[in-house]
């Protein structure tokens, strides 16, 4: 009976197994993992067997030595241990004025900073900043403006004013310039003043390239004057040679000339720069006659007039037919070692022959050529050639 039970289990035991490889069988399934760990362990060769064998020339190699320090390093840590525990921020600002290399003032800047009771202000964040936009770190100093503009420190006027010229020196940061002044105008103890200004200004009349864009600025402009009058800032010639000029560049001349007749009230003196501004901007509305007066009351000051006043008087009046007047200025540009182009000689002249006064025109080209040293060959013939064109047709 037992013997009976037991054969399909001992003929089960006969048949071959399904793995054909010996390493294959150990890798049975129904095997526990810990077995299958064990016999690969027990098959596979010695450690020892698997490793180089080494090379007793190995052990003899030297030991690389220590990296020594660079000038640069040696410098920093130098002025690390000339700050005694407990600096202030004008211990700190003596530091960075001492450096000639922006780097290393830069990282004497950040390791203090991480100090523990010690906190940059207005002085040290100040000439960081001055020394990095000497230096031409301009992308450093722009991360430090971000950080002031933030926050980092309490503000100062000076600080303010740094911020908004190295804003108003980029183009790409011509709005956050305003944006800072905004800030400025807002606080309490730093208020804008005559160097804001003159900085604001200047930034907005270097965008007056043409009419059309002249006009989207002149509004800013109006504001900022408005703005300085009524915080009580005193300008000053330049600011307001500057208000003249966008307003004549604009055609707006008879706010220009309402500015100029103000110049007194400020103590300030016109210069050759507002009348030229006044003039240029009569003669381009066609009010030439307004434009010659000042003109005239310039040179009686014995102010000289820019090259592009005269030249725009010169044209306006032979526009005009007025030539006596227009010749009689451009002598006198001659005599003051300024040449006009080709195109106002050739407005002169050309004017004089459609006039029907050719002669006039030819004897005033030789009297131009022997003026004017700087007239070559090739222009001489070219007013020539014109002269004769004119007085062909």
């Amino acid at each position: 009976m037992l013997s009976k039970f037991l054969r399909p289990i001992l003929s089960s035991c006969r048949r071959p197994h399904l793995f054909s490889s010996p390493f294959q069988s150990l890798l049975n399934p129904i095997l526990p993992s810990h077995l299958h760990h064990r016999f690969l362990c027990s098959l596979s060769p010695p450690s020892s067997a698997l490793l180089p064998p080494q090379n007793s020339d190995n052990l003899n190699l030297p030991i690389p030595k220590v990296r020594t320090q660079t000038p640069l390093e040696k410098q920093f840590e130098s002025w690390v241990q000339k700050l005694k525990p407990g600096f202030s921020p004008s211990d700190v600002n003596e530091a960075l004025q001492a450096q000639s290399d922006p780097d290393l003032a830069l990282d004497l800047f950040r390791w203090t900073a991480q100090q523990r009771g010690y906190k940059h202000n207005h002085l040290t964040y100040l000439t960081i900043i001055k020394i990095l936009i000497y230096r031409r770190r301009c992308h450093l100093a722009e991360t430090l403006v971000e950080e002031v503009i933030a926050g980092a420190c309490e503000m100062s006027v000076p600080l303010y004013n740094s911020v908004i010229r190295f804003c108003c020196a980029r183009k790409c940061r011509f709005n956050r310039a305003f944006d800072v002044y905004k800030k400025m105008w807002k606080s309490d103890d730093c208020k804008p003043t005559l160097e804001t200004y003159a900085m604001l200004f200047n930034s907005l009349l270097r965008r007056f390239n043409k009419l059309s864009v002249s006009y989207v600025y002149l509004h800013s402009v109006r504001s900022l004057t408005k703005q300085m009058k009524s915080s009580g800032v005193i300008p000053d010639t330049f600011v307001l040679n500057m208000i003249i000029k966008a307003y004549s560049k604009c055609l707006e001349v008879d706010e220009a000339i309402r500015v100029f007749r103000e110049m007194g009230l400020y103590a300030c003196q016109p210069n050759s720069y507002t009348y030229g501004y006044i003039a240029k901007g009569l003669c381009e509305k066609g009010r030439v006659e307004q434009g010659l007066e000042f003109y005239k009351e310039m040179r009686v000051r014995g102010l000289i007039p820019s090259s592009s006043t005269y030249m725009i008087l010169i044209c306006s009046l032979a526009m005009e037919r007025r030539f006596e007047e227009a010749i009689e200025i451009c002598f006198d540009m001659l005599c003051n070692s300024m040449a006009p182009d080709l195109l106002t000689y050739r407005t002169l002249l050309e004017g004089l022959c459609r006039e029907g006064r050719d002669s006039e025109a030819f004897d005033l080209l030789d009297e131009l050529r022997k003026r004017d040293k700087l007239m070559n060959e090739k222009t001489f013939k070219t007013l020539l050639n014109g002269l004769h064109t004119v007085g062909r047709d």
